[in-house]
């Protein structure tokens, strides 16, 4: 009778640890609930300049010595040179050739351009062409992924999918369906909640990534609970050992 209650006891144990190391398929397959409401996709978005990004400016003109002011370069240690780059500074703005401090954190790239262009043309460059772009732009991926990090992308266009590529996607043991999305929007932390498992992100407000978002992934409950008793791992697997071989004894 003692050996039925040992033998029960082990098997139970056995049955929560296969159990909780089980995933289901609803719980990993990406964008399989809702429709997607293509009202509401757009392929559009929206750089915004903010203190501590770092900027590569160009001006460009028919006239090439009437710009040849506005672009600076740097010299490097192996004596080649590189594109000037403009850090914006805690009040928003950068010191620029010729024009001086100009305010342009805030702005979106768009009213940043205009902007230029009303400082330059007529008084020193007519019908110019500006291209900013943001040197160091950079997201965060970190949590239950496969390789969690900051990123540099040279390409400011990157979505949260294009991120968690990068990353080396998520692990099986990542709660999809509950991404947080951390922003810096008019000087405040803005949090927002992302459904892998749903085709609504395609319509969130997070999908095109800003300038040093913050993504988090977190571990689903069962993975939590498995990490809370790792440390008592080897002591069970040692009881479980004592408890099998006193079945045997008992048993013969």
């Amino acid at each position: 009778m003692k050996e039925n209650h040992l033998g029960i006891t082990i098997l139970g144990i056995l049955f929560i640890l296969v159990s909780n190391s089980c995933v289901s398929k609803k719980e990993i397959i990406y964008f399989q609930n809702d429709e997607i409401n293509q009202e509401k996709v757009s392929n559009s978005y929206k750089t915004t300049f903010k203190p501590d990004d770092l900027l590569n400016i160009t001006i460009s003109a028919k006239e090439i010595e009437a710009v040849k002011d506005f672009n600076l370069s740097t010299a490097l240690f192996d004596g080649t040179g590189q594109q000037q780059s403009y850090l914006i500074d805690n009040k928003g703005e950068i010191d620029f050739p010729i024009l001086g401090k100009i305010k342009i954190g805030g702005l979106s790239r768009d009213e940043a351009i205009e902007l230029f262009k009303s400082k330059l043309d007529p008084d020193y460059v007519k019908n110019p062409r500006v291209i900013i772009t943001i040197a160091n732009f950079k997201i965060s991926v970190l949590g239950d992924v496969l390789k969690p990090g900051s990123y540099t992308i040279p390409n400011e266009r990157v979505s949260i999918l294009d991120a968690i590529a990068l990353a080396g996607d998520l692990n099986l043991s990542a709660q999809r369906n509950n991404i947080l999305v951390q922003r810096e929007e008019n000087k405040k932390k803005t949090q927002y909640r992302v459904d892998l498992l749903s085709n609504s992100i395609n319509t969130s407000p997070v999908f095109y990534l800003q300038q040093n978002d913050i993504i988090y992934v977190e571990q689903n409950y069962a993975k939590m609970q498995s990490a809370s008793s790792n440390t008592n791992t080897s002591l069970f697997i040692s009881v479980t050992g004592v408890l099998i071989g006193l079945i045997a004894i008992i048993v013969r």
